[in-house]
């Protein structure tokens, strides 16, 4: 595999991960909204992906070099949280208030995840730099 393919794979990730720290930002910015444009509550975001096989040696690595993709960002359709709270402005007649589905252990715990693989990347794509410069120098 040629050094620009795993620079493309290693950047592919980069911006892949990147777009799941800002999704899981907005979650968390929008952990109390109860009120949106729509009407109802903030419902968390999620992140969908998709692969791309590389075409390099995919013969002989059985299509295991891939890149990743952003296919879209869709909502996440679990039950919103309900909370007693009649003093609220949004809350029902019976003072019940719905609240967005966003769990903070859960976005706090996928953005050390994001943040770690997008550290892995950033030394992949170094360590890649490294090696051609090193072949660079053999050749001479």
């Amino acid at each position: 595999m040629g050094f620009l393919k795993t620079l493309d794979i290693s950047a592919s990730g980069l911006f892949v991960q990147r777009k799941i720290m800002d999704v899981i930002a907005s979650n968390l910015a929008n952990m109390e909204t109860t009120r949106t444009e729509k009407g109802g509550p903030y419902r968390r975001k999620m992140v969908v992906l998709r692969t791309d096989p590389s075409d390099d040696f995919s013969h002989l690595l059985d299509l295991q070099m891939q890149s990743v993709r952003l296919e879209g960002i869709v909502e996440d359709k679990s039950p919103l949280r309900q909370v007693y709270d009649p003093a609220h402005p949004d809350a029902d007649k019976e003072g019940h208030l719905l609240k967005p589905n966003v769990d903070l252990v859960v976005e706090m715990t996928n953005m050390l995840i994001a943040r770690r693989v997008f550290e892995a990347n950033v030394v992949a794509m170094k360590t890649t730099r490294q090696m051609t410069l090193k072949a660079l120098e053999v050749g001479r």
